[in-house]
C-alpha cells in the first residue's frame, strides 16, 4: 500500500461573508508562529527559525492571501494544529480541505 501526502487545510484570507481578512500580512504571521514545528530529524537550532515549517506555509493562490496547512502538524504537536484551525474558525475564514493524496516517490 502506497504512502499518503496527509491531508492539507488552505486557509483563505476570504471571510465566510467575502470580506479581505486583514491585516495584509496575517499569512506570514501565522505562518511564521508555526515555524518552530518540523519534521522529526530536521535541522535544529538557529536554522530552523530562518524559514517556514514544511506543515504550514503561506501561499498567495489565484491573488488571495493563504496558508497551507499540512495534518502531519496534528501528529507533531496537537496543540500547534488546534491553534491554525480555531484561527481559522474564530476568524471566520474560508477553508478548503485538500485530501489525503498518494505521496510521489523520492527522486533517485
Amino acid at each position: 500500500m502506497p504512502a499518503l501526502k496527509p491531508r492539507e487545510l488552505i486557509i483563505k484570507g476570504v471571510t465566510l461573508e467575502g470580506g479581505t481578512f486583514r491585516p495584509s500580512d496575517w499569512s506570514e504571521r501565522l505562518a511564521g508562529a508555526m515555524a518552530c514545528f518540523r519534521p522529526e530529524g530536521s535541522a535544529g537550532g538557529i536554522a530552523a527559525f530562518i524559514g517556514y515549517s514544511p506543515y504550514c506555509v503561506p501561499r498567495t493562490i489565484d491573488g488571495v492571501k493563504c496558508v497551507i496547512v499540512s495534518e502531519a502538524l496534528r501528529e507533531v504537536e496537537l496543540m500547534a494544529w488546534d491553534f491554525v484551525t480555531n484561527f481559522a474558525r474564530d476568524n471566520r475564514l474560508q477553508v478548503v480541505e485538500v485530501p489525503a493524496t498518494p505521496a510521489e516517490p523520492p527522486t533517485p
